[in-house]
């Protein structure tokens, strides 16, 4: 079903058409949810005031889009530039319930694997809640000094106030068109973002674009790296969970790679009942986002970073965006 729906989300044919008049219930659904915080009958709270800058990266399509790579560079940018980021999550797929902070002893299944690489690949401050409103007061409750908050989703999380939005998007751009379960839109598209930005190698619209590829090397359980080129010409097992698993397979075979067995699985896998023959000829190879989990039961396995690279405008972009809302904040304006 699930590979059904991903097909018919492409084009409008006819399971798209059977399914529209059930995507015009889930319109007006969001329509008045959105009516609702326009006219204020529902009031969207700030995380603090004047200060931090709320920057939520989101998408509208169901399924992983690249938000959290585009979450990482931006935090390391502006740290880079001398600012207090942190970063608030729901955490999807985690088996804990509470508001918490996500540590660097913080395993995936309590505080969620795309937090857990944030905070592995950032080193900032990140909590992950169901409300993010409560992630972003115990951020702050914690790192009062945080200039910047960054929501890794929550577009259609209106409760929060935001500053700034940035809408993502894959290869896959709006689809059909139609919304949920019709299409894979979770809102009407277009509507009005700050930035757009399109992580994937051929846009279907407008927009800023970033360049991703792996990196030239695999990563440890201890942080000590292997040249990808020592691993060709080995039996390697691939294993992915991520919303496209084969673009993944694809990029190791570029890399030269010979891939003995590939394994994709549903996205935000949690592995706990996941168990690879271990075969002391093949190398066990996943990306870094599975690998929070993955390292639990195989600690052996070796993981790859995807190196993603906005390109200059956008990030110039977001700069611009950002040291306005600093500029308003602290003149009180």
């Amino acid at each position: 079903m699930q590979d059904a729906l991903l097909r018919a989300w492409t084009r409008r044919g006819a399971l798209a058409w059977l399914l529209w008049p059930l995507s015009l219930i889930y319109r007006a659904l969001t329509a008045t949810r959105r009516a609702l915080y326009r006219t204020g009958l529902c009031k969207a709270q700030r995380a603090g005031a004047p200060l931090p800058v709320v920057v939520v990266v989101g998408n509208v399509v169901a399924g992983g889009a690249g938000k959290t790579p585009v979450v990482i560079a931006l935090v390391r940018r502006w740290q880079a530039r001398g600012l207090t980021v942190g970063v608030i999550s729901r955490g999807y797929g985690r088996k804990t319930h509470d508001c918490r902070e996500v540590r660097a002893s913080s395993l995936a299944p309590e505080v969620g694997d795309e937090p857990a690489l944030i905070r592995r690949a950032t080193g900032a401050a990140v909590f992950v809640a169901a409300r993010r409103v409560e992630a972003a007061r115990a951020l702050l409750a914690a790192c009062p000094a945080c200039q910047v908050i960054v929501s890794d989703d929550g577009l259609q999380h209106l409760a929060l106030e935001r500053d700034i939005e940035i809408c993502v998007f894959d290869d896959r751009g709006a689809g059909n068109g139609f919304l949920l379960p019709a299409g894979p839109l979770r809102e009407p598209w277009p509507r009005r973002v700050d930035l757009v930005l399109h992580t994937g190698s051929n846009p279907a619209f407008a927009g800023f674009t970033a360049r991703r590829a792996l990196a030239e090397f695999a990563v440890r359980r201890d942080g000590t790296r292997v040249p990808l080129a020592q691993l060709r010409g080995q039996s390697l097992i691939a294993v992915a969970a991520i919303a496209r698993p084969a673009n993944f397979f694809d990029m190791l075979r570029e890399h030269g790679l010979t891939l003995a067995d590939t394994i994709a699985l549903p996205d935000h896998y949690e592995f706990d009942s996941f168990l690879i023959s271990r075969d002391k000829d093949k190398i066990v190879i996943c990306t870094e986002k599975d690998a929070v989990k993955l390292w639990i039961h195989h600690p052996e396995a070796l993981a790859v970073p995807l190196q993603f690279e906005p390109e200059p405008a956008f990030l110039a972009a977001a700069d611009a965006l950002l040291d306005a809302k600093l500029s308003s904040a602290h003149t009180g304006t």
